[in-house]
């Protein structure tokens, strides 16, 4: 992977968003977007979380001279890492490569990714006024470099390959802003929404409007999918999660794009599954906590994505076959299933590893 400056691919091109009609037909096409629709494909199809990340050489190359925030905010680095993962990897679907909490850095709350302890947020939220602090803005100008990331990236693909465009759900993008970062028991979080409701709601409101706009605005720079990341609700409870977060995520997924397939994910999510296909995405993800087979017979008339548990990616090639075939199995063939980890790569991986799962998976054949 070449340095950008040399790598005329990832130059802003200038051209037009409108795709031709034969890629756009190749792009519909697609085993990944077909799994999406819950249509037949000719094998499962497979995209990783984090594929383009720190398990990767000559992604470690590039962090070593740019800082993280500075990688995502470079668009023609963050569509160089994008493609370079896809095509090193082989796999069905390109992701953005970006951050969920973007839009905090936009929000102006003190953003810092502090080596060895995550996203830091130097003024959390936690009264009437610190939102009435946040500055109203256009997502779309906000955000502008990863749209411009999305059209070089878009441009760069080959042409039958998709790409997944993400954003936070509202409550983990509450969680982090309360919060000041990450959390054990999301005290303040739930204190807000069990003492303070209207500032809640609030908060809410306005975090699902920018949200709106700016996943929008990714399709409208290119991207085919969209992924909505809620990577903290698992600490909810489904009580909590009916009353103050199914609204909001309903708002979000109802105010996208229609005929663009939307993937919601979250993490330690085995309780609030049938509440979150509530929500309306097409496409529910599954992390590894739970079984495949038990939880696509609940969910029923879903697509799902999952779920392989990231470490197992660290151990040996023969155990790495063995779950994966598990859950291969598991799905029966059945329409509608797009294999991925149930979070993303770590970076201990051995990319050769990941490269053997993609080949377990695109040669998979039902007994």
């Amino acid at each position: 992977m070449s340095e950008s400056s040399k790598d005329s691919r990832f130059a802003a091109s200038g051209q037009s968003l409108q795709e031709a009609p034969r890629q756009s037909q190749l792009l519909a096409e697609s085993p990944f977007l077909k799994a999406c629709r819950k249509e037949k494909t000719a094998y499962t199809p497979i995209w990783l979380m984090r594929q383009a990340g720190r398990y990767m050489k000559e992604f470690r190359e590039i962090r070593s001279k740019v800082g993280f925030l500075e990688l995502c905010k470079n668009p023609a680095l963050a569509a160089e890492v994008t493609v370079h993962a896809q095509e090193t990897l082989g796999v069905d679907a390109a992701i953005i490569f970006a951050d969920i909490l973007l839009p905090l850095d936009a929000f102006n709350v003190g953003l810092e990714f502090v080596k060895g302890e995550g996203p830091q947020i130097a003024r959390p939220l936690r009264t009437q006024e610190d939102l009435a602090a946040i500055p109203e803005l256009d997502a779309a100008d906000a955000l502008s470099y990863v749209l411009e990331a999305i059209k070089m990236t878009r441009s760069s693909l080959k042409a039958d390959i998709p790409l997944i465009g993400f954003a936070a759900a509202p409550f983990t993008l509450a969680s982090y802003l309360i919060e000041g970062g990450s959390s054990r028991n999301y005290e303040n979080t739930k204190t807000m929404f069990y003492s303070r409701p209207e500032l809640w709601q609030a908060l809410m409101k306005k975090l699902v409007s920018f949200s709106i706009d700016y996943l929008n605005a990714q399709v409208d720079a290119g991207a085919q999918a969209l992924q909505i990341f809620d990577s903290w609700v698992g600490c909810l409870s489904p009580q909590d999660y009916k009353e103050f977060v199914l609204p909001y995520s309903k708002s979000l997924i109802k105010g996208l794009k229609a005929g663009v397939p939307v993937i919601h994910f979250g993490t330690g999510s085995a309780t609030l599954l049938p509440l979150m296909k509530e929500a309306g995405a097409d496409v529910l993800g599954l992390d590894w906590r739970v079984d495949f087979a038990s939880s696509r017979e609940s969910l029923q008339d879903i697509a799902v994505q999952g779920n392989l548990d990231p470490c197992v990616l660290l151990a040996e090639p023969e155990f790495i076959k063995k779950r994966t075939l598990e859950i291969m199995r598991a799905a029966k063939g059945k329409a509608g299933h797009i294999f991925n980890l149930g979070h993303g790569i770590l970076p201990p991986t051995n990319p050769d590893n990941v490269k053997y799962l993609v080949e377990i998976v695109h040669n998979y054949k039902e007994d």
